[in-house]
């Protein structure tokens, strides 16, 4: 028997006086019980877009500025809008005909299902090469705002002359494009994970079935976990955007197929000690029971976290993702281990997973790396670490203030195409003004301040009767309404500046009581939020997973070092993500929440493998002593730990096919950390540290104090 390839359990006899029953009733009703889960909840996954609110209103907090005067504009309008701006173009100039056409149109798309007030006369822009038209789509429900946008888009180009183009852009075209990007999420996104995953098992277990019993494991947790977001956001407890959503599915399918990895390997362990599959997977189940409960309960402690956050995209996707690894985690520990009873060794035909005499155990490569570990641990993790620092070193170069709400699609789409269009023939911020309100009777004042910001290009005070401005200012309350065109486009950085220094100047005026919002407002509060989430989140996080380490492995110094190690990880990755988001694709910037999301996800995540490890190396270390036990360790965990990291960085690393700029970075960063994490953290930064600072490591734990077993 080989001290190194065994961890020492009682391996319990076959119990043949056991019914055969008994054996197998319990798993055929844990199987009936989630494919029954599974039916109900399928139909739920293709209808989260229904419940999907992509508005950038929506993602801010209540107390932002912007959020108060969208609230106010409600009373006013006694609805919410999304205002849409069709905009009619002829390069060479508008022909008398195209004139007639573009009227035409604008008293037919007045008539045009969705709308909440009356359409406006088209605007001629001054070089008479363009005219716009304002659609005041009701906003209260986006999925249908953006279903009536898409009507409005095919009923504008219809019928027009030739040459004459006609492009929906402003809010509502933003807010129906955005749901045209995510509407196939839960297709082509599922589709091409579920492949990868499919690919990837298949050259792991060289199996063909426990690949689909994994899948499987994998769809009943993601159908189950969208099943309950979907009711939460039906009844308004969640918000769900379609990033969440595209995380949920990356994030289930990659934490049950790594959760299933690791019970598959311990089970397998165990096939190879014990000639009946039923104590194999009893004892399997009880080994992985820790590491895998640790694992997936730092993740959901480590995401609800971000209920702290001010955005309420961050504050959603908190519980989002938890109820995703909740299902994950119950899959895994139920759903898997009961398919694997009842198939036992099959599960790995054509292979052949059973007791021999003189069986040689090999852990390939991790055999030469934990030699190297044992003869020159100090320089290993030096070494390592200076890897690190490298990449640490280009963190400065991570553009991360925030883009333009045009640079966030990676692809073409009709509301960026019409914005272009829109800012050549008309001020960038036609359509979508900086909304003021104030006191009715500091109205003049206000007006008289606004219009002397710099790149404001002209103040409207919204009329009691549109038909007849002259009637005199709308009061609502005591308040008045304006609107300011801004010169620039209004999610520019420049549009943003310029509204910092109106609020600046509104704020001042005593009395007025002035607020500003609207779309460029609304860029300026979610960045402000997007910092604030980043600077408070992240040493919450560290706190909660320091906290579950410490209660896991029984000690306070290992903790620190993992998390530090974990730590400097996403420290190289944001590093290496600026040199390839500038230098490589040429990225206009990035969201603020940029870093926050990477770190939350590598730091849950990258600590699920070292859990992993450390478990295993920490029960190692109770028989061998910690130097033999953590390259025990290694070695038996080595494989699947790569295995699925590589998983899940190719989960996510799936992400990048939704053209949005948000989701193609957290793509790359995720992928990249969890590889980086992987091959260079977990295989020889944390044992060499292991190693080289001993049973110390266990402080002040009981493994601490015991002498090694040749010590005894």
């Amino acid at each position: 028997m080989q001290s190194g390839n065994f961890t020492g359990e009682l391996v319990l006899p076959s119990d043949e006086s056991r019914p055969r029953r008994a054996r197998w009733l319990l798993p055929a009703l844990l199987i009936v019980l989630w494919l029954a889960i599974g039916a109900v909840s399928a139909p739920f996954l293709g209808k989260l877009s229904e419940v999907q609110s992509n508005d950038p209103g929506s993602f801010l907090p209540a107390s932002a500025e912007s959020t108060e005067v969208q609230h106010l504009q409600e009373r006013f309008a006694q609805n919410r809008l999304l205002v849409t701006v069709v905009v009619f173009d002829r390069q060479s100039g508008l022909t008398p005909a195209d004139s007639e056409a573009i009227k035409a149109k604008a008293a037919e798309l007045a008539k045009a299902p969705g709308l909440d007030g009356a359409v406006p006369p088209p605007i001629p822009s001054a070089d008479g090469k363009a005219a716009q038209v304002v659609l005041p789509v009701k906003g209260d429900d986006p999925y249908k705002a953006g279903t009536a946008v898409k009507d409005i888009r095919v009923q504008a180009k219809a019928g027009l002359p030739p040459g004459l183009s006609a492009l929906a852009t402003g809010p509502g075209g933003y807010n129906a494009d955005f749901a045209e990007v995510f509407g196939g999420i839960d297709g082509a996104l599922l589709i091409i994970t579920a492949s990868i995953v499919a690919v990837i098992l298949v050259i792991v277990y060289r199996s063909p079935l426990l690949p689909i019993f994994v899948l499987i494991s994998a769809g009943l947790a993601l159908t189950s976990s969208s099943a309950v977001i979907y009711l939460l956001a039906h009844a308004g407890v969640l918000t769900l955007n379609g990033q969440s959503q595209g995380i949920l599915l990356i994030l289930v399918f990659g934490a049950a197929t790594d959760y299933a990895l690791l019970l598959v390997a311990r089970y397998r362990e165990e096939l190879l000690r014990t000639p009946s599959a039923h104590e194999a997977i009893k004892i399997a189940w009880r080994a992985s029971l820790e590491p895998i409960g640790a694992s997936g309960g730092t993740v959901i402690l480590g995401m609800l976290c971000m209920l702290a956050s001010e955005l309420t995209s961050n504050r959603s996707l908190g519980p989002i993702a938890s109820l995703g690894i909740l299902g994950a985690l119950l899959a895994s520990l139920t759903f898997l281990p009961a398919v694997l009873a009842l198939v036992g060794r099959a599960a790995f035909w054509p292979g052949d997973p059973v007791p021999r005499k003189h069986r040689r155990t090999s852990h390939g490569i991790f055999d030469a790396i934990a030699r190297l570990v044992r003869r020159r641990p100090r320089w290993t993790w030096a070494l390592s670490t200076l890897v690190l620092v490298a990449g640490v070193l280009f963190v400065p170069a991570l553009k991360a203030s925030g883009t333009s709400q045009q640079a966030l699609f990676l692809n073409e789409v009709e509301a960026v195409t019409g914005q272009n269009v829109l800012s050549a023939h008309f001020p960038g911020g036609t359509g979508s003004p900086a909304i003021i309100t104030a006191n009715a009777g500091s109205a003049q004042q206000v007006l008289t301040t606004a219009k002397g910001i710099d790149g404001i290009v002209e103040v409207q005070v919204s009329p009691a009767d549109p038909a007849n401005p002259a009637a005199g200012p709308k009061i609502v309350d005591g308040l008045v309404e304006m609107g300011a065109t801004l010169r620039d486009p209004a999610d520019s950085p420049s549009a943003v500046t310029v509204v910092g220094k109106l609020r600046d100047a509104l704020h001042a005026l005593p009395g007025a009581g002035a607020k500003v919002g609207g779309q460029s407002a609304q860029q300026s509060d979610m960045i402000a939020a997007a910092t604030h989430d980043r600077d408070l989140i992240i040493p919450i996080v560290l706190v909660v997973i320091f906290a579950v380490l410490a209660l896991l492995l029984r000690s306070l110094l290992a903790p620190l070092l993992l998390i530090a190690t974990v730590v400097l990880s996403f420290g190289a990755t944001l590093g290496v993500g600026a040199l390839v988001f500038n230098d490589l694709f040429d990225f206009p910037g990035a969201d603020p929440a940029i870093p926050l999301y990477a770190f939350v996800f590598l730091v849950a995540l990258g600590i699920d493998y070292n859990i992993f490890l450390m478990t295993r190396a920490r029960e190692e270390a109770a028989r061998f002593g910690t130097e033999t036990g953590t390259l025990n360790a290694l070695g038996v965990t080595g494989g699947v730990i790569t295995s699925a990291g590589v998983v899940l960085a190719a989960t996510f690393a799936a992400l990048s096919v939704i053209p949005v700029l948000f989701l193609a970075q957290v793509a790359f960063l995720v992928a990249f950390g969890v590889l980086l994490d992987t091959f260079l953290v977990r295989s020889l930064l944390v044992p060499a540290l292991a190693v080289d600072f001993g049973r110390v490591i266990w402080w002040p734990g009981k493994l601490a104090k015991r002498p090694r077993p040749a010590e005894k």
